[in-house]
């Protein structure tokens, strides 16, 4: 039921008005995170259907933030958990999705980079239970920027789909900020 308002309402939006267009500068490293971990959730979050504020995972690792006292830094349209001579800094509550905070924090250090600030990346994880260290390092480099471009391109040939992406389900979707939105 809840789907059929949203994606009306999205239909409204475009038989009323010009169909918004994605571009490089509106992506987010939020967005490039999400389109790893979940192309619907991206999508929807990047349209603006917020379903986090209501979730308590998503409250969890707000105050895991403000415990380890981040000193967010924002820079144009990205926000950094910490920043000092050597590295951005990215702290995450769990390390279910390593790729998508890999390719966070590649965006993350490639703003960075266009701005003339050369940082290696650091991705601190709370509580561990896939990987067997709790910081993962991570460097921009040729490689690494080659696979980023390609992946924002792909992110912002999903954003600009008229309709929201099928439900894929698995695992992580239990504890999914969307998960009713996605299964009601």
């Amino acid at each position: 039921m809840m789907e059929n308002l949203i994606e009306k309402n999205l239909k409204m939006k475009k038989s009323t008005s010009k169909y918004y267009k994605f571009r490089e500068e509106n992506l987010t490293g939020t967005i490039i995170n999400y389109f790893y971990h979940c192309k619907r959730q991206c999508w929807l979050f990047a349209h603006k259907i917020n379903l986090e504020d209501n979730s308590e995972l998503v409250k969890i690792g707000r105050a895991i933030h403000e415990a380890k006292e981040t000193q967010e830094f924002a820079i144009d349209n990205i926000k950094i958990d910490k920043i000092s001579d050597e590295y951005l800094t990215e702290i995450k509550k769990s390390d279910a999705d390593l790729t998508a905070c890999k390719y966070q924090i590649l965006f993350y250090l490639q703003k960075l980079k266009q701005k003339g600030i050369f940082k290696k990346g650091r991705l601190e994880i709370v509580e561990k239970k896939n990987s067997s260290k709790k910081i993962q390092i991570y460097e921009l480099n040729k490689e690494t920027e080659e696979e980023l471009e390609k992946s924002k391109k792909r992110a912002l040939d999903l954003l600009n789909q008229e309709i929201v992406p099928p439900v894929e389900a698995s695992k992580k979707c239990a504890k999914c900020a969307y998960y009713s939105y996605c299964n009601i």
